[in-house]
């Protein structure tokens, strides 16, 4: 039997069922997937028309494996976990309190800076296979990496108030102009992606919510899938998804994820749907314009390859996914003030 670690059910009318030590996927009698709950680590719905039996719900969250439910745009619009996972108490008090002191102002400038480092970075990986067989589009990817780094150095200035000095500061009195720092830099980026994307994607801007053509619903899809692993870490770390710092609070707007997601959106996402387009990979949409399960499909496999990738980490060479789940547990011991800073993960190119 299949090792099978994240299993991602998309079929509609299938079962998903317990059945020993294991989940059976099965639809109409047949069976198409059995996952051992021994290595089992993530449980992704993506479609409305599966249906997942009492004793698989119960099994998989006794075990803390998670179920994740996303749209067929990527939206994720609900998780399972096990009461015991989201019953901590010390770091969640610690991680309410930070938004109000300096510590949490640090924390959305890491994110902030860690997200825009990684953008410039993506832009000089993309750049450097481009130096000989394309000078110009090389020069001009340097150009848009510098940008965007005049964006993050706005954001070091921060740090020389007066106010952020003496810790009068809150996250409120700067949200303006951290969102101002950071949507320039991120003009920068996409303006940038827009000339390395093939013509025939029309790729203007990037739109978040509704979007319709071909790369914007690809990333929106995996930064879905991104979102349900990003979601686990902070759990599993003992912290609330939804008390975040920089995206502003609304009844069940998951802040904390919104806010830790974005040093990652670049490292994970982006370099695989670039790639994929980059690749002549066919996108198929249907007639409104939504991805077809084949595109879903190997969209999924592409993110979940990247997240497996051994990537260099405080020395060691750690899989993404692993990565992820580090920096949460520092994030966490960082707001416990346990450690005196956070450092966002940042991308080699």
């Amino acid at each position: 039997m299949a090792i099978v670690q994240h299993l991602r059910v998309d079929d509609f009318g299938v079962h998903i069922g317990k059945y020993s030590q294991r989940l059976k996927v099965t639809k109409k009698g047949k069976t198409l997937v059995q996952a051992p709950f021994l290595h089992l680590e993530t449980v992704t719905i993506a479609n409305s028309g599966v249906s997942m039996s009492a004793s698989a719900i119960r099994e998989c969250t006794e075990r803390g494996i998670p179920i994740h439910f996303i749209s067929g745009t990527g939206k994720a619009y609900a998780s399972l976990y096990s009461a015991g996972l989201t019953g901590t108490v010390a770091t969640r008090r610690a991680q309410l309190e930070a938004y109000n002191n300096l510590r949490g102002l640090r924390l959305v400038l890491a994110f902030s800076m860690g997200k825009l480092q990684n953008q410039s970075n993506l832009l000089k990986y993309m750049g450097k296979y481009r130096k000989e067989s394309n000078p110009p589009l090389y020069e001009e990817l340097q150009r848009c990496s510098a940008e965007v780094l005049d964006s993050l150095i706005e954001l070091e200035r921060i740090k020389g108030y007066p106010e952020y000095r003496d810790g009068s500061v809150k996250i409120s009195d700067l949200r303006a102009e951290l969102m101002g720092h950071e949507g320039r830099g991120a003009r920068h980026y996409w303006n940038a992606v827009k000339q390395v994307l093939p013509e025939k994607y029309a790729f203007k801007k990037r739109i978040g919510r509704g979007a319709r053509d071909p790369i914007n619903s690809c990333l929106n899809y995996g930064y879905g899938i991104l979102y349900g692993q990003i979601e686990r870490a902070l759990v599993l770390a003992g912290l609330d998804p939804f008390a975040g710092f920089l995206h502003v609070d609304r009844p069940g707007k998951p802040s904390m994820t919104l806010d830790f997601i974005e040093e990652f959106r670049p490292v994970v996402v982006d370099r695989s749907i670039f790639a994929l387009a980059n690749k002549k990979t066919v996108i198929k949409q249907d007639e409104e314009g939504f991805l077809s399960k084949d595109t879903r499909r190997t969209l999924a496999d592409k993110v979940n390859d990247r997240l497996e990738s051994p990537t260099l980490y405080e020395g060691k060479r750690h899989p993404l996914r692993a990565i992820i789940q580090m920096q949460a547990r520092h994030l966490a011991t960082y707001l416990r003030a346990e450690r005196s800073t956070y450092e966002p993960f940042i991308m080699r190119w």
